[in-house]
């Protein structure tokens, strides 16, 4: 594995052009097309929209299914279904949530709701709302919990057992994460900066100003966040201040994880790339071709 030391100097660009970044990847976010760029066998990824570890296994939600590398890092088909995996997370269990579209071609509705997977993603099944949401981002809650931004609605939608579900706050969003410690403590990014709500996503406070593209918190120590130019940052106090940490290989970012207070992976339009030191080195473990943004 080749090894990248990304502790670069920081940008230069300011905070309003990393903001129009964030604006635009929101527009294109809503404007996906789940029959644009199918992929047959063989065909390069395109889109990244989540990444997850089973053990050691890296599984990578795309827009062409979900996918895990091989030993030489590229990437292969974990089960037979290619559908638009727009929204992935893996609980605490293990089991797969995901949402978005049916492959090009397939039966069923466009949206696929909320679906779930207890084999690694080999197989899924319906769990609600299919043929009316298109969750862009899910998370949940050390309760079980779900949290899911629906794109289209411009809403944050939560259950807790993933069938029936409250909406709560509207608002433009990228990607949200809940905290660990805290079930009803949420942060969404928007094209502003990350904003805040500690009521389970009833309300927000306004946002902090730190522009992020995408959040993820794994642990009370481990909160993490990404610019739309991949700057990684390090979040303090429940997500109101932010610290750079260096910058993520590959260019723009499409996805973050962050597995505790040491590893990352994160994705961007060169590969997915996972990190065992806070963010301070990268190491590429799966080779992607992969269209341009996230979401």
């Amino acid at each position: 594995m080749t090894t990248y030391f990304s502790g670069r100097p920081a940008t230069t660009l300011g905070a309003a052009l990393t903001a129009a970044a964030l604006a635009l990847t929101l527009t294109a976010c809503s404007s996906d097309d789940p029959a644009a760029d199918g992929a047959g066998p063989g065909s390069a990824l395109s889109h990244i929209h989540g990444l997850g570890l089973r053990g050691d296994t890296l599984y990578v939600a795309t827009h062409q299914g979900i996918h895990s590398p091989d030993a030489d890092g590229r990437p292969v088909l974990v089960g037979d279904r290619r559908d638009d995996f727009m929204g992935f997370t893996i609980t605490a269990e293990g089991v797969f949530l995901a949402s978005g579209h049916p492959a090009p071609g397939s039966d069923g509705p466009a949206d696929l709701g909320l679906v779930a997977s207890a084999d690694s993603g080999r197989t899924w099944r319906e769990k609600s709302l299919a043929g009316k949401v298109d969750f862009h981002a899910l998370d949940t809650a050390r309760d079980s919990t779900v949290y899911g931004y629906d794109s289209a609605a411009g809403l944050l939608r939560v259950s807790a057992d993933g069938v029936t579900w409250d909406d709560r706050a509207a608002l433009r969003a990228l990607d949200i994460a809940v905290s660990p410690a805290a079930a009803g403590t949420v942060l969404a990014t928007t094209e502003t900066g990350v904003v805040r709500s500690t009521d389970g996503g009833r309300s927000f406070a306004p946002a902090s100003g730190q522009v992020l593209a995408y959040v993820s918190w794994a642990a009370p120590d481990a909160l993490y966040g990404v610019d739309p130019e991949g700057v990684l940052y390090r979040g303090t106090d429940g997500g109101t201040a932010w610290t750079r940490v260096a910058t993520v290989p590959g260019g723009a970012p499409q996805a973050l994880t962050a597995v505790d207070a040491r590893r990352l992976l994160v994705a961007t339009g060169e590969g997915v790339y996972e990190s065992g030191d806070g963010g301070r080195r990268f190491e590429r473990r799966m080779a992607v071709e992969s269209g341009s943004g996230g979401h």
